[in-house]
């Protein structure tokens, strides 16, 4: 996850053999979003759910990509394997003693680097029963995450892509948050292009042609309520700025001769 800056330089085009050797850290990547999933229940805190990632990093000789990250602005580096973020909280929520409720929605993101190549992938996960809207929130989420995916090699320029995620989410009566967008992804977690979830003015000059050999952590965030968010006094947490849900889903995908290829799924293919 990284936010907005002026800078445009071009995308890295992967090659076929290059592609390859990035699927096994997206597997990696994969299982440890499946396995934190499954441990979601009441009574487990943010900071076990770390732990579980941080164990399956180490049993592989992998890199945790999130754990030391340099903060934009010099504060501290982010203190954990993954990001886990829940209710309000939109992304780059730390993990601790934090306990889960019955209710919750929580955000888990993580990436990793393995035989130098890296991963990146988030899933919300609710906490037992949660409101229909909120059911909605992340079912739309998640669709808009696909439909990227699915038009990934139908279409000639991301925007035409951004601009359809953006109003799936309007239609299903929510808010795309537009300060956080994806990323180019390969030798290391961010890469250009800047991949936003939104169309508009601002964005026009990053846009960027589709075209084989791209690698992308295409990563939709939608609000329950408003677009607006907020940092909070960790230095790290971005909030809600109204106090209601959002959701975050994420995949690293590459766009072959043949294709979108999820490298994040548990098996990696189309």
């Amino acid at each position: 996850m990284k936010t907005g800056s002026t800078a445009v330089p071009r995308p890295t085009l992967r090659t076929t053999e290059q592609i390859d050797a990035m699927r096994p850290a997206g597997r990696l990547v994969a299982e440890a979003i499946q396995l934190a999933s499954a441990a979601v229940r009441p009574g487990v805190t943010t900071g076990e759910l770390d732990r579980l990632i941080a164990e399956l990093f180490s049993r592989h000789g992998a890199i945790p990509l999130f754990k030391n990250y340099p903060h934009p602005q010099g504060q501290m580096p982010f203190p954990a394997v993954t990001c886990i973020s829940v209710n309000e909280e939109v992304v780059h929520g730390i993990p601790g003693p934090r306990v889960l409720q019955q209710g919750d929605v929580v955000k888990i993101d993580t990436g990793c680097k393995l035989n130098g190549w890296c991963g990146d992938s988030a899933v919300t996960v609710a906490v037992g029963a949660v409101p229909a809207e909120v059911t909605n929130l992340l079912k739309a989420t998640e669709d808009s995450l696909w439909l990227a995916i699915r038009e990934l090699g139908r279409r000639t320029w991301w925007s035409e892509i951004a601009g359809q995620m953006q109003s799936h989410i309007a239609a299903a009566g929510f808010a795309m948050v537009e300060q956080m967008v994806g990323h180019g992804i390969g030798r290391v977690l961010h890469e250009p292009p800047q991949v936003p979830n939104v169309t508009g003015p601002k964005w026009t000059k990053e846009d960027f042609r589709l075209e084989p050999g791209l690698v992308l952590a295409i990563e939709p965030i939608a609000n329950q309520g408003s677009k607006d968010v907020k940092s909070l006094n960790d230095f790290w947490t971005v909030a809600t700025m109204d106090g209601q849900a959002s959701a975050h889903f994420e995949h690293t995908v590459a766009l072959t001769p043949d294709g979108p290829v999820v490298l994040t799924a548990r098996q990696a293919g189309h």
